[in-house]
């Protein structure tokens, strides 16, 4: 994949929901909801300070982070589905 995002903004892959809830009961897929976690795939340079001072990014490829429900833009890349979002919509990274 040939994609490099500018700026303060990311490509991020979903991580995949479970299929059983913790009692064991199969989840359709219509009643699942996407997954809030997803892994760094890609990132950009960061963003600039007026004076021109690069804000280097607190995330690198491979973090396994959680982000707010409705950020990012949905895009298809290689026949993948991933999301593009700015930094600032990553609420933090896993552990």
């Amino acid at each position: 994949m040939a994609f490099k995002p500018l700026h303060d903004r990311v490509l991020v892959r979903r991580v995949e929901s479970e299929e059983k809830t913790a009692g064991g009961l199969i989840i359709p897929e219509s009643a699942k909801e996407k997954p809030q976690e997803g892994e760094i795939v890609a990132i950009g340079e960061g963003a600039r300070k007026e004076s021109g001072e690069l804000i280097e990014m607190a995330v690198k490829a491979g973090d396994k982070v959680l982000f707010g429900k409705w950020s990012g833009t949905e895009i298809t890349l290689d026949g993948e589905e991933l999301l593009i979002m700015k930094e600032s919509d990553i609420l933090g990274i896993m552990a």
